[in-house]
C-alpha cells in the first residue's frame, strides 16, 4: 500500500481509518528511519487537517501548527504530538474552544499523548520569553490548516525574537543542558541510557538546531546529521519493542531493539548510540564554546574599538610549542605549522593542549586530520615524549583526546585502538566504556608518577592494560601481545616492551590475589613474585593497579582493597629483595581470642565480640581514619555446620563478609574440648551493625537447628518484588592448580545474593571437607570467594576429590 493509498483510507474512515492506517504504516517491514517518520507526519498532518477543517468551516484568522519534534517532522510510533491553536482574537472565543475540542478530543480517544494550547500570537510570544522550552518548540513552528499568513507572521516573529534575545537566551539554555547532563549523565557511557535527556541525546540535538538558528554560532555540522538520525532509529525500535513512549533503553529490551534494527546484538546496538552520542556531545563542547567565544567579544569590542579609534582588533596570539598557539582561549596551529610535513605536531599541539588546560580548536584539529603525514615506525623519540607528556597533564587530557578521536587522529596513530572504541562494558562496577577507562586510568596513573621510577611506562601502561578487550579470549592475554606490538611501534626498547607487556598481562594480579588468597601461605607470594620479576615493575604494577581501580568506579577500591593489595606488595618486594617466605607457624591467641575460646569451652556455646577497625590517617594534612569494617571474632565448640551457620545469621542480618578465617585452637592445659575460632571481617549493608547479643542468640539457634536459615532468607526474598533484568550467567566453580602447599583452593565466581555464603558453606559441609579460611570479593553484582579447603586429617585434598567438590558445589549453585 502506498503513502497515497493509507492517506485515503484515513481521510475517508475518519479518527479509526486514521488509527487503522497508522497501524498499518508501523507495520511496515519494508519502511523505517527518516522515510517511516515523515510518512507518519505527514498521514497524521493529513487527519488533523481534515479535523481541523471540519470544525474550522466559518472560522477566520485562526491556524493549526505543529511545533517540537512533531514540528521537525519526527514521529516516531509514539511519539507525543505537541500542537498550537493560534487564532487572531477576532474569532468569538467560544467557537475557538470548540474547534479546540474538536481537534484534542479525538486524539485522546486514540490514546496519543498530546502537548496543546491555545494562543494568540502575541500571547504565544510571551510565554516564550517567560519559558525557554516553549520558545524552542515554536522554533519548529510547521503550519498544519488554517490561515497560513498568521502561523508564517507568527514563525518570523519567534525568529526574530529568538535572534535579536540570543545573547541572554542561550547562556540559559547551556545552563539548562548543564543541569541535564547532571541529572541523567551521559548517553556514551550509560548502559541503561535515556536517548532523549542524557547529555549528548537527542534533546542536544535540538538545543544545537536553536543555537544555529540564532545566528550567533553553528555546530559542526559532519556527521552530526547522521548521529541525530541514528538516535531517532533507535527511538523507533524502542517504541515498537515495548508499545511504549519510552526513551530509556533498558537493559531487558535491548537484544529486541538490536534485532528490530538488524543489528548482530545488544552489544553492537549500544555501540552505535555511543558513537551517535560521542558526535553530538563533542559538537555540544564545540558550540557551546564558540558561543561563549563570541559573547566575550562582542561584550569587549566596543572598548577596544574605542581604544582602537575605530580600528578591528587583533587576536592576541601566544605560542606554546613548535607549530602550536593559542588564540582566544584555544589551542590553534601557527600560520607557519605545516601538517603535511611535521608528522609529529598533532601529538605536539595535544600535549601543549593538555597542558595548558586548553581545548584543541576544531579547525586545528580538521587541519591536521586532514593533511598530517604518517609517522615512521618506530616513532621519533619527541613523538614518544609527547604522548607521554599528554597522558601526563591530568583531567585536562580527556577534552583533548576526544578532539583527537572526534576527527579519526587516534585510530591513525594506534591503529589497535578501533577495537575499544565506544565498546561497551557490560559490569556495573564499570561506568565507563573500554576506551574511555583507558583515558580515565592514564588520567589516574597521572597522580602516581612521582611514586614511580619510570612514569612513562606507568602512563603507558594505564592507556593499554585493557587493549585486550576488544578480542575474544582473555583479555589480559590478548593486551599482552597488542602491547608488545604497540610499545615497538611507538620506539620503545626491548627491555621497555617487556615491562609494559608484563603489566598489561598482570594488571589485575595484585588485586585479585590480594582479596582471592591467603597472603600468609609462601606459595601465593612466591607466584606473585615470579610473575612480575623485579623491584621496578612491581613498583609500577602497584601504581597501574590503584589507577585502574579509581578509574573503574567506586565499587571497584576501598581502603580495605587498597590496604590489602599494600600489604601484598610488601611481601612480594621483600621475596624479590632476596628473603625466602617461611612456612607460617601456628599463630599464637591473642589475649581476647583465647578468653573466648575458654569462655566457649566453658558454656559449650558460641561468644563473640565486635570491634571496628579503622585504617591509620593519610599523609594528607587532612587525612582521618577510615572506617576498614568490623572486626566479628567468634569462638564456638568445634562441630559440623559451623561456617554456613555463620554466614546464614550473617545474611539474615544483612551482613556483608569481606575476609573470613577459621582455624581450630589449641586451648590451655587443664581446659578441655576443642574450639573454632572465626575472625571475620563485616560490614552493614545499609543502617547500624546489630547487638551482639542478637547474633549470639540466632546463632545459638542456628547451630542447634531450631532456626530455618533457608526458610528465613527465602521468606525475605519473596517479599521483595522482583524486577526484570539481565540473566546473571550461570555460577562457576574451579580448583586453583598450585596456588597452595597447604590447603586445596577452590574459587567461585557467581551472581551475590543474600545467603550466597551460607550456601556454600553448607555445600561444603555436605562434601566433608573443612574450611582453613575464605577471602571474600565482592564486585558490583558478581561475588568471587576462594576458599582454602582440607580434608578430615588437614592435608590438602587429592585432584579427583577437588574436582568432585567443585563440580558437586557448582551444581548447587546453579539450582
Amino acid at each position: 500500500m502506498t503513502s497515497t493509498d493509507v492517506r485515503t483510507e484515513a481521510e475517508d474512515s475518519g479518527p479509526s481509518g486514521y488509527a487503522a492506517a497508522r497501524l498499518r504504516l508501523l507495520q511496515e517491514g519494508a519502511r523505517s528511519g527518516p522515510p517511516r517518520r515523515a510518512a507518519l507526519a505527514e498521514l497524521t498532518d493529513d487527519w488533523l487537517t481534515g479535523l481541523f477543517d471540519a470544525g474550522a468551516d466559518k472560522l477566520r484568522g485562526i491556524s493549526l501548527v505543529a511545533v517540537g519534534g512533531y514540528g521537525r517532522g519526527e514521529l516516531s510510533p509514539r511519539s507525543d504530538l505537541d500542537l498550537l491553536l493560534l487564532h487572531d482574537g477576532s474569532a468569538d472565543p467560544g467557537a475557538v474552544a470548540s474547534l479546540a475540542d474538536r481537534i484534542w478530543y479525538p486524539v485522546w480517544d486514540l490514546g496519543l499523548d498530546l502537548d496543546h494550547s491555545v494562543r494568540t500570537p502575541a500571547e504565544a510570544r510571551k510565554v516564550a520569553g517567560e519559558d525557554l522550552k516553549v520558545q524552542l518548540g515554536l522554533l519548529d513552528a510547521r503550519h498544519l490548516a488554517g490561515d497560513l499568513g498568521l502561523t508564517a507572521g507568527l514563525r518570523t516573529a519567534v525568529l526574530a525574537d529568538w535572534r535579536n534575545q540570543a545573547p541572554k537566551r542561550l547562556p540559559e539554555l547551556q545552563e539548562l543542558c548543564a543541569e541535564r547532563a547532571e541529572r541523567q549523565g551521559e548517553l556514551q557511557f550509560l548502559l541503561e541510557p535515556d536517548l532523549k535527556e542524557a547529555r549528548g541525546g537527542l534533546r542536544d540535538a535540538t538545543a544545537l538546531r536553536a543555537v544555529a538558528a540564532s545566528w550567533l554560532a553553528d555546530a559542526p555540522r559532519e556527521g552530526l546529521a547522521d548521529a541525530r538520525r541514528r538516535l531517532l532509529d533507535v527511538r523507533d525500535a524502542l517504541h515498537l519493542a515495548t508499545g511504549r513512549a519510552t526513551d530509556r533503553l533498558s537493559l531487558q529490551e535491548q537484544d529486541q531493539v538490536a534485532a528490530e534494527l538488524g543489528l548482530l546484538d545488544a552489544d553492537t546496538l549500544l555501540r552505535q548510540v555511543y558513537e551517535a552520542a560521542r558526535v553530538v556531545s563533542y559538537a555540544s563542547d564545540v558550540t557551546w564554546r564558540e558561543v561563549g567565544r563570541v559573547l566575550r567579544s562582542r561584550a569587549v569590542r566596543p572598548r577596544l574599538r574605542a581604544m582602537l579609534g575605530g580600528g578591528k582588533p587583533t587576536a592576541e596570539r601566544s605560542p606554546l610549542a613548535e607549530g602550536v598557539v593559542e588564540q582566544d582561549g584555544e589551542v590553534v596551529l601557527a600560520r607557519a605549522a605545516r601538517p603535511d610535513r611535521d608528522p609529529v605536531l598533532p601529538l605536539r599541539a595535544a600535549a601543549a593542549a593538555a597542558q595548558a588546560g586548553l581545548p584543541l580548536s576544531l579547525h586545528a584539529v580538521r587541519r591536521m586530520a586532514a593533511g598530517v603525514r604518517p609517522l615512521p615506525t618506530p616513532w621519533p623519540a619527541e613523538a614518544r615524549e609527547q604522548l607521554v607528556t599528554l597522558l601526563g597533564s591530568g583531567p585536562s587530557t580527556i577534552e583533548v583526546w576526544e578532539a583527537l578521536e572526534a576527527e579519526g587522529l587516534i585510530t591513525r596513530l594506534l591503529p589497535d585502538w578501533e577495537r575499544v572504541r565506544c565498546r561497551p562494558q557490560r559490569n556495573a562496577v564499570h561506568i565507563w566504556t573500554v576506551d574511555r577507562h583507558l583515558i580515565e586510568t592514564a588520567v589516574r596513573a597521572a597522580e602516581f608518577t612521582r611514586r614511580v621510577h619510570r612514569p612513562d611506562l606507568l602512563l603507558v601502561s594505564a592507556l593499554l592494560h585493557d587493549i585486550g578487550k576488544g578480542w575474544p579470549g582473555d583479555h589480559s592475554v590478548a593486551g599482552e601481545i597488542i602491547a608488545r606490538d604497540v610499545a615497538a611501534r611507538i620506539g620503545f626498547d626491548r627491555s621497555d616492551v617487556a615491562v609494559l607487556a608484563t603489566l598489561v598481562r598482570h594488571h589485575l594480579l595484585l588485586v585479585e590475589t590480594a582479596t582471592r588468597r591467603d597472603l600468609e601461605d609462601p606459595a601465593t607470594v612466591r607466584s606473585v613474585a615470579e610473575a612480575v620479576g623485579s623491584q621496578g615493575t612491581l613498583e609500577l604494577l602497584h601504581a597501574l593497579t590503584e589507577a585502574d581501580a579509581l578509574a573503574t568506579g567506586p565499587a571497584a577500591w576501598s581502603s580495605w582493597r587498597a590496604s590489602l593489595v599494600a600489604d601484598l606488595v610488601k611481601r612480594v618486594s621483600a621475596v624479590l629483595a632476596g628473603d625466602t617466605p617461611e612456612e607460617p607457624e601456628a599463630v599464637a591467641p591473642t589475649a581476647e581470642q583465647e578468653r573466648l575460646a575458654i569462655e566457649a569451652a566453658r558454656t559449650g556455646g558460641p561468644v563473640l565480640a565486635l570491634r571496628a577497625q579503622t585504617e591509620p590517617p593519610t599523609e594528607e594534612p587532612s587525612g582521618d581514619p577510615e572506617p576498614l569494617g568490623v572486626e566479628l571474632l567468634i569462638a564456638v565448640p568445634d562441630q559440623e555446620g559451623v561456617l554456613p551457620a555463620v554466614a546464614g545469621v550473617l545474611a539474615m542480618h544483612r551482613l556483608t563478609v569481606r575476609t573470613a578465617e577459621l582455624r581450630a585452637l589449641d586451648l590451655p592445659d587443664g581446659v578441655s574440648g576443642s574450639v573454632l575460632l572465626l575472625d571475620w571481617r563485616v560490614a552493614a549493608e545499609y543502617g547500624s551493625l546489630p547487638q551482639a547479643a542478637r547474633l549470639r542468640a540466632d546463632l545459638v539457634r542456628a547451630l542447634d537447628g531450631s532456626l530455618d536459615i533457608a526458610g528465613r532468607l527465602a521468606e525475605r526474598d519473596a517479599a521483595y518484588p522482583r524486577r526484570r533484568g539481565i540473566v546473571a550467567p550461570p555460577a562457576r566453580v574451579s580448583v586453583a592448580a598450585a596456588a597452595s602447599r597447604l590447603a586445596t583452593v577452590i574459587e567461585v565466581r557467581a551472581h551475590d545474593a543474600p545467603g550466597l555464603l551460607h550456601r556454600i558453606g553448607r555445600a561444603l559441609e555436605e562434601a566433608q571437607v573443612r574450611v582453613r579460611s575464605a577471602h571474600v570479593s565482592t564486585l558490583g553484582a558478581n561475588a568471587v570467594d576462594a576458599f582454602y579447603v582440607t580434608g578430615a586429617e588437614g592435608a590438602p585434598l587429592p585432584g579427583e576429590q577437588a574436582a568432585s567438590v567443585a563440580r558437586a558445589l557448582e551444581d548447587t549453585l546453579r539450582e
